[in-house]
């Protein structure tokens, strides 16, 4: 690896200042897990790195459709070092189930960083949420899943449906003497296909009414009561982007199935597991910048152009700078709305206001952490000039993988609408002003003014539109709250880690908020993009 990447032999924590200043200021307990912070930065730096890179470029996933005897499996072949990753870091889904933080989890994911390896793991956990919130009988397929015996998988998505859950058809019937359901349907993109030993997925209940309030959500396994293959896997998707994840199309025929809960409240779960892989897709966008950006750094303090190294051109100093700055905006917009489901994620339908605002701050937050890291990653190709486009150099991959994460977990339209309700149905703006227009006026700064205006001016004009026109102008009013709100954080982080994030929030306003160039201070400033630069 050592001719492949700058990044492989790095501790990914150890060198990560934004990440240890956000958690220092968001999770009360992060000294006590500093040490293992530590352990896991040197993990996935090495072993985790090498693993991601050799199962991306030469060992996918392939699905093995019978036994040795003939018999249907439809399992997946993963190569070793992919089975060890993936043993090496279940236990990334145990902290928030055993009375720890949202925090240590979501860290954790960050760290990781590489979207197909975190991907198998998030919805593992989400099929943990669902039996450890609403389903607790079926506890001992929790623990096989937290400890990395069994995988899970959240298999919502049918093709005439895609992101409208209501459209969906999977039709689900109760055996009359017992409690085991029958779901028929076509699951079209089924991530952890050929792996998963446990999924959750959406049906309606026969005879129930139509739309997304009909869906209930039922527990899956693998195999039946008979012992014999629960569904079938049709095929692998092929795929130009992620490569570690398996995801296929899934043929449930006659499946047996557990309700999970209280059928007439399946779509609020499947929300609720929307929410909490939303979050991990934010974090799982900023680790994959992360990774381009360590790539970055040291390529900057080694390479020479024109008798000088990288680093020392103004203009590889500007791109520095837009770089530093969206990685520390979007870091700190993402554990802001993890802050926010951390302490709201007990509440149950109908749900709390500071539920309805965590929800609020996580579409926030997945949106506009994706376009930061599609921006960093390209940018990081184009900083390693002709080399950056060549599969063999690790900088090419963290593109293809961060062109993900604004597509999975619902796209922009998608996030934009939810946005859309969680302001006209439940008022979350209200919570939001409420907190953010102290921090603003405490930092005091002509681009903290700006910052609050953006946001009231914002809100001020969608309510003044009518539905069909609000969901015209939704995008754009959901990524200038996204960019206030960064400048907003960014000025908070100041309070407890320095200086240098006060002149992050003032660049982030100039660049997103005012759309003008970086001021030319920071050119000479290595405090704001060159942290990390031997040189």
């Amino acid at each position: 690896m050592k001719h492949i990447s700058y990044a492989y032999g790095q501790n990914h924590f150890a060198s990560d200042v934004d990440l240890q200043t956000v958690l220092q200021h968001y999770w009360k307990d992060y000294e006590t897990h500093e040490g293992e912070l530590l352990d896991f930065g040197k993990l996935v730096g090495t072993e985790i790195y090498e693993s991601v890179y050799h199962v991306d470029h030469d060992a996918p996933p392939i699905l093995v459709t019978h036994d040795l005897d003939g018999n249907r499996v439809d399992r997946v072949r993963l190569s070793p070092v992919h089975r060890q990753a993936l043993q090496q870091t279940a236990h990334i889904n145990r902290p928030q189930y055993e009375g720890g933080s949202w925090h240590h989890h979501y860290a954790l994911g960050y760290l990781i960083g590489d979207p197909g390896l975190y991907c198998v793991l998030t919805i593992t956990g989400q099929t943990v949420y669902a039996i450890h919130k609403y389903a607790p009988e079926f506890s001992e397929w929790k623990e096989q899943l937290i400890s990395g015996q069994a995988f899970g998988a959240t298999w919502m998505t049918e093709s005439q449906g895609g992101s409208d859950l209501g459209a969906n058809e999977a039709v689900a019937t109760q055996d009359p003497d017992g409690d085991t359901w029958h779901i028929t349907a076509d699951k079209y993109f089924a991530s952890g296909a050929g792996l998963t030993d446990v999924a959750i997925t959406t049906a309606r209940p026969e005879g129930g009414k139509g739309g997304p309030k009909g869906l209930a959500l039922y527990l899956m396994p693998r195999l039946n009561q008979k012992g014999e293959l629960n569904f079938n896997i049709r095929r692998l998707k092929d795929k130009s982007a992620t490569r570690s994840v398996p995801s296929g199309e899934a043929e449930l025929n006659n499946s047996e199935a557990y309700l999970i809960g209280k059928k007439e409240e399946g779509i609020y779960y499947t929300l609720e597991n929307l929410t909490v892989s939303r979050l991990a897709n934010s974090v799982g966008a900023m680790g994959t910048a992360r990774k381009a950006h360590l790539e970055v750094i040291a390529r900057v303090g080694h390479r020479k152009t024109f008798g000088k190294l990288l680093h020392e051109h103004p203009l590889i100093r500007r791109d520095l700078t837009d770089m530093a700055v969206r990685l520390a905006g979007g870091l700190a917009l993402a554990f802001h709305a993890i802050e926010k489901f951390d302490n709201a994620w007990d509440a149950r339908p109908p749900y709390t206001p500071e539920y309805h605002y965590a929800r609020f701050m996580t579409h926030v937050a997945k949106n506009r952490t994706a376009d930061h890291a599609a921006a960093m990653t390209a940018m990081g190709m184009e900083l390693f000039g002709g080399l950056g486009f060549l599969e063999e150099y690790g900088v090419a991959r963290w593109h293809r993988e961060a062109l993900i994460t604004p597509i999975w977990e619902g796209p922009s339209n998608i996030q934009a609408l939810d946005f859309l309700e969680t302001i006209v149905k439940q008022k979350s703006h209200e919570s939001f002003l409420a907190e953010f227009t102290p921090m603003l006026n405490k930092a005091g700064t002509p681009e903290a003014k700006l910052a609050l205006e953006t946001i009231e001016k914002t809100l001020q004009h969608l309510a003044s539109l009518n539905p069909t026109q609000a969901q015209w102008h939704a995008k754009h009013s959901l990524e200038r709250i996204a960019d206030a709100s960064q400048v907003a954080l960014l000025y908070n982080l100041a309070q407890t880690g320095g200086e240098r994030y006060a002149k992050l929030a003032t660049l982030y306003a100039h660049r997103f908020l005012v759309n003008e160039e970086y001021p030319d201070w920071a050119m000479d400033d290595k405090q704001v993009w060159g942290v990390g630069i031997d040189a």
